[in-house]
């Protein structure tokens, strides 16, 4: 990854961005210490998860195909409530 300083990320915006898009992610340090980071669109939405259903984002899930899963439920049928 490589690293911008914050004057040279300002000075330097679209070669910048055009970095994220064709190397990757790009960061950006102030005072010696990284701050931030630039993705690209499709990076930022393949981390995000971005444009996918709900049942892709479950069928990804590492439980998916787990049928042994026990849940603790109160089996009671009220529960005590102070007014």
């Amino acid at each position: 990854m490589r690293s911008w300083q914050m004057e040279e990320a300002k000075a330097h915006l679209s070669e910048l961005v055009r970095e994220s898009e064709h190397a990757g992610p790009q960061a950006i340090t102030w005072h010696g210490r990284e701050v931030a980071v630039v993705l690209s669109k499709a990076e930022y939405e393949r981390l995000t998860g971005a444009g996918q259903s709900l049942v892709e984002f479950m069928q990804r899930s590492p439980l998916y195909s787990t049928d042994d899963i026990e849940f603790a439920r109160d089996t009671g049928v009220a529960r005590d409530v102070t007014l």
